[in-house]
């Protein structure tokens, strides 16, 4: 068998994570013949509970799962590793603001930016711990990683505006393409239905309900995340857990002809976004891992303002943290 893919996973005992990791170490992600190693990381009061997950993984008995490490050291957890999972972070606590979030969770990305050093050399990092994107900046800032390696999630969102789109249009998901969610993992991230796509055709052109489309849907869309809280009294996991693997899947897969995906990556300039900071734009893969952004793509003047809208709140969110990026 091949050398074995290593795979680092953070807030290994958390639920977003046991949703995630056994998809990981059956062969689903990397392929049947691939070996793999998982590298769980924990705070050390979650120990006991990661250990449990541990003997659950064993307990599966996976043909491609070679060796698990449980740890609570991020230098132990990503030595050597070829993909790094960031799903640990503090969740937001009663009266927490937006702002005092990124305060608390960024000291953890400094150190963990830092432990990525260890990592291997093609190594690529997924930030899914909240606030993402800035918890990315933060990361990539405090690393040697080179920032190309750095990916937030958008494509829970993604997958979220996709799902509403197919319904409200009465298609099979398959239908919907070409979807895009500009910016940030917030409220205020813009869902592009203008350049999505259903059969080929504009969603506008499908969908000829320009109320529905600017309101109820990039609305629904931005507050998904609180209905599902709403609902079940838990954030989104499963989901969550999917969105991320679907990240490391968009990258090892070539992306079809005529579409692209939605990720959060290192702005070089592209669509006026500030240089280095983490932005939703729309990409595509030839399946080795690296990315490129697809370039040209109209706004109505509408959509530029969501736009706008949403790039100057991750400039806010990146004054929050200047003292933390190195």
């Amino acid at each position: 068998m091949a050398d074995p893919i290593r795979v680092a996973v953070t807030g290994a005992a958390g639920q977003i994570a046991y949703s995630m990791l056994f998809r990981l170490a059956s062969g689903e992600i990397f392929g049947k013949d691939r070996p793999v190693e998982l590298k769980l990381l924990e705070i050390p009061p979650a120990m006991k509970a990661l250990e449990g997950v541990v003997m659950e993984l064993h307990d599966c008995a996976f043909p491609t799962l070679t060796n698990v490490v449980a740890t609570d050291n991020p230098e132990v957890a990503f030595d050597g590793v070829n993909w790094a999972l960031l799903v640990g972070s503090r969740p937001r606590g009663p009266g927490m603001e937006r702002a005092d979030l990124i305060k608390v969770n960024g000291p953890i990305f400094v150190g963990q930016g830092k432990a990525l050093n260890k990592a291997a050399k093609d190594v690529r990092i997924l930030v899914v711990g909240n606030p993402c994107n800035t918890n990315c900046l933060i990361a990539m800032n405090n690393s040697e990683v080179p920032k190309d390696r750095f990916h937030a999630m958008m494509s829970l969102d993604q997958n979220r505006a996709r799902s509403m789109l197919a319904a409200k249009a009465g298609v099979t998901l398959k239908q919907v393409t070409n979807v895009v969610i500009w910016g940030n993992h917030s409220n205020n991230q813009y869902p592009d239905f203008e350049n999505a796509r259903i059969n080929g055709q504009p969603v506008p052109q499908v969908i000829k309900d320009q109320a529905w489309l600017q309101d109820t849907f990039v609305k629904d869309v931005q507050n998904r995340g609180a209905a599902v809280i709403k609902a079940r009294g838990a954030s989104s996991a499963a989901s969550a857990a999917n969105a991320a693997l679907n990240v490391v899947t968009n990258l090892i897969t070539p992306t079809p002809a005529g579409d692209w995906f939605s990720s959060a990556i290192c702005s070089k300039g592209e669509y006026g976004v500030d240089k280095g900071l983490i932005f939703g734009y729309p990409l595509t893969s030839p399946g080795d891992a690296t990315c490129r952004i697809v370039e040209g793509l109209s706004m109505s003047a509408w959509a530029k303002g969501k736009f706008d809208n949403v790039l100057n709140e991750l400039r806010s969110e990146r004054d929050v943290v200047k003292d933390l990026l190195g």
